[in-house]
C-alpha cells in the first residue's frame, strides 16, 4: 500500500510564479489493485503520479510504502528502492530509436553491475510475455506504435516490480491497442501487482479491471472513487 498524508508539491517555490501542482492530498493506494487518476490537463494527476512512484519528493507532507516512510530517505536509498519496487511507463515511450527493442529493455538494469547474461535473459522473458519477442532485434525507431508501447511496458516489467506506474499509456494508441493494453493491466493485477495510471482515456478508467478512479482538479482530489 502507498499512503500520502497531506502532501503538497510546489514548483518554483518562493518565486512569483510558484504553483502548487499537488495541494494537501491525502490518499491511500491499495496494494494489488488498479487505481486510475483522472482529471483535466493541469489538474495535477501526472505530478501526483510521480510522487506515488517516488520519482519526486513532496514540498510538504509524508509518503509511505508498506508502512515505511519514503520522504526522509537519502537519495541513494530512495533510488535503490525505486529501482527494486517500481516499473515506469511514460506517455512518451522514451525508447532510444537507435537501439534495438532488447537493448532498450536491458538499458535500465545495466548500471547495476549485474551480469549482462542475466539482464538479457530477463529482458527477453519480458518481451516474450508481451508478445513482441520476435521484434527483439529490431531498432526501436522501426517499431509500430503498439509495438513500442509493449516494449516500453516490457522495460518496466523486466526487473519484476511490484508496482507499475503509468502516465497516459494509451495516449498514442488507437482504441484496439488501448483495449489490448488494458488486458495486459488485467493480467498484472491478477499476478498481485499494484498498478497506478494517470489517464483521461475512458477506455482506461472505465475498464472493468479498474478498482478505483480518483478524480483530480486544481491539484486536489475531488470525490475519490467517483467516475469523471
Amino acid at each position: 500500500m502507498i499512503q500520502l498524508r497531506e502532501v503538497t508539491k510546489v514548483f518554483d517555490e518562493g518565486r512569483p510564479g510558484a504553483l502548487a501542482a499537488v495541494d494537501r492530498v491525502t490518499l491511500e493506494v491499495a496494494g494489488g489493485a488498479v487505481t486510475v487518476l483522472v482529471g483535466p490537463s493541469g489538474s495535477g494527476k501526472t505530478t501526483l503520479l510521480t510522487l506515488l512512484g517516488a520519482m519526486a519528493r513532496p514540498t510538504e507532507g509524508r509518503i509511505f510504502l508498506d508502512g515505511r516512510e519514503l520522504t526522509s530517505l537519502p537519495e541513494h536509498f530512495l533510488a535503490a528502492l525505486r529501482r527494486r519496487t517500481f516499473g515506469f511507463v511514460f506517455q512518451q515511450n522514451h525508447l532510444l530509436p537507435a537501439l534495438t527493442a532488447l537493448e532498450n529493455v536491458m538499458l535500465p538494469a545495466l548500471p547495476s553491475g549485474e551480469p549482462r547474461r542475466a539482464v538479457e535473459a530477463r529482458a527477453r522473458a519480458a518481451l516474450a510475455r508481451l508478445g513482441v519477442e520476435a521484434r527483439a532485434g529490431v531498432r526501436a525507431g522501426r517499431l509500430s506504435g503498439g509495438e513500442a508501447q509493449r516494449v516500453a511496458l516490457a522495460r518496466a516489467l523486466a526487473d519484476d516490480p511490484k508496482v507499475i506506474v503509468a502516465d497516459e499509456p494509451t495516449a498514442h494508441l488507437d482504441s484496439a491497442r488501448a483495449r489490448a493494453l488494458m488486458e495486459i493491466v488485467r493480467g498484472l493485477k491478477a499476478e498481485g501487482r499494484t498498478v497506478v495510471v494517470a489517464s483521461h482515456d475512458p477506455i482506461v478508467y472505465a475498464a472493468d479491471c479498474v478498482d478505483r478512479v480518483v478524480r483530480m482538479r486544481d491539484g486536489r482530489i475531488v470525490t475519490p472513487g467517483a467516475e469523471p
